[in-house]
């Protein structure tokens, strides 16, 4: 006996989706309601053609990275903070890979993180101390969420207090 999961794909019979079953299906469909109405005209053709005009492109003196779904770089792009150090380096390497695998995604989160420790020790050799829970949102927190800011802050303090017990622990007092 013969199921519809071991027919060829051609062969295989479609069940409709009953549409009026899906929240929001089809909420665009209705021109009156086009939240968009009257800012865009939809009666014009606005869609690009052949046309259309690519705008100058920017130039930059530092390196775009660019993913590898796309030929040409957007023609604005941002240049404040070029990928530096081994953040820089790992975002290279996630540019290697398509933006549809999790190794680019989690190239790029990483890189992000470190990017931050690297901006931290940046400061301190510029003589800069950063104000590490200002940056973190540590008074929007307590405002916000007394009860998460003290649960962090207790968890903080656990692993200062284990740190230096464990480093005192090989030494005994006089």
């Amino acid at each position: 006996m013969m199921t519809q999961q071991s027919l060829p794909t051609a062969q295989r019979t479609r069940t409709p989706v009953d549409t009026s079953t899906i929240s929001g299906w089809g909420v665009d469909a209705d021109p009156k309601n086009d939240p968009t109405y009257p800012i865009r005209d939809r009666s014009k053709n606005d869609v690009a053609s052949d046309t259309w005009d690519r705008p100058t492109q920017q130039e930059s003196a530092v390196e775009i990275l660019q993913s590898i779904e796309f030929v040409h770089k957007p023609a604005v792009f941002g240049t404040t903070a070029p990928p530096s150090g081994i953040s820089g380096a790992m975002r290279r390497a996630a540019f290697r890979w398509s933006e549809s695998n999790w190794l680019h995604w989690l190239l790029l989160m990483g890189a992000d993180r470190i990017n931050v420790v690297e901006g931290v020790v940046e400061d301190l050799t510029h003589g800069t101390l950063p104000n590490i829970p200002a940056e973190m949102g540590a008074r929007a927190e307590w405002q916000h969420n007394k009860k998460g800011f003290a649960l962090k802050a207790g968890v903080i303090l656990a692993l200062v207090a284990t740190a230096a017990a464990l480093s005192r622990g090989g030494r005994r007092p006089q």
